[in-house]
């Protein structure tokens, strides 16, 4: 199953470094090969796959996410992150909770943000099942998955993609909240969470430098530069 995993990082221009980081963090930990992607939106533009104008979003990949099954083109499970992701586990553990009579598995979080502004001064925003699609694990072969097309994402709204009315509640599979923990909306765990989301902002922006876990992805981001330095492929 792991052999058959393909991931997508959402990649935003303004945070380079944060990709690099996850997809490191990423392989580091994988049991078994892991193909992973970054989606970028310019690219997707010139293959004529995202057509939107341009928003208001705080990223970049605000809904070209909602392209990654169709990008995928295969049955097997894919996985889309945004790029504020740091793993301390192999991902494919998280497999472990899947049923394929699900079309997607989301952590189901239920908050309202402790902060107004987040990331590089953008404004916060609190609309129904927030942050479920930053990590949503996709089953390929199910129907409601294909029919999430490219035609589907370039004309529905934010809104209907967001809060998966695109698929009825009992499609939509839950994972523990270990696979996307919100770095400063819970209280900080005895144990570290397999996946930690940087959400509101994390260490490669200045003014968030002393958020849980950053001593984590700092020690991430100085593994990465060292295999850079080295010449190891990542």
């Amino acid at each position: 199953m792991g052999a058959n995993l393909k991931i997508f990082v959402g990649y935003d221009s303004r945070e380079d470094i944060a990709w690099q980081v996850c997809r490191f963090s990423l392989r580091r930990h994988a049991s078994a090969n892991i193909d992973i992607h970054p989606l970028k939106q310019a690219t997707l533009r010139e293959l004529g796959l995202y057509t939107r104008g341009p928003d208001k979003a705080s990223t970049e990949f605000s809904l070209t996410r909602f392209l990654t099954p169709y990008l995928a083109a295969h049955d097997g499970w894919t996985l889309f992150v945004d790029c504020d992701f740091l793993f301390t586990t192999d991902v494919l553990k998280a497999l472990k909770h899947v049923r394929k009579d699900k079309a997607v598995y989301v952590v189901k979080h239920v908050y309202t943000p402790a902060n107004t502004v987040k990331m590089d001064g953008k404004l916060q925003t609190t609309y129904p099942r927030k942050n479920w699609s930053s990590f949503m694990l996709f089953n390929n072969a199910h129907p409601a998955v294909k029919a999430l097309t490219p035609e589907v994402v370039n004309c529905e709204t934010p809104a209907f993609l967001h809060r998966f009315s695109w698929l009825s509640d009992e499609l939509i599979g839950e994972l523990p909240l270990g696979w996307n923990f919100l770095e400063g909306e819970y209280p900080r765990p005895q144990q570290t969470p397999p996946a930690i989301h940087f959400t509101n902002g994390g260490p490669w922006f200045p003014q968030w430098q002393n958020v849980h876990f950053g001593d984590l992805w700092r020690a991430e981001r100085d593994r990465y530069l060292q295999s850079m330095e080295r010449g190891v492929a990542v």
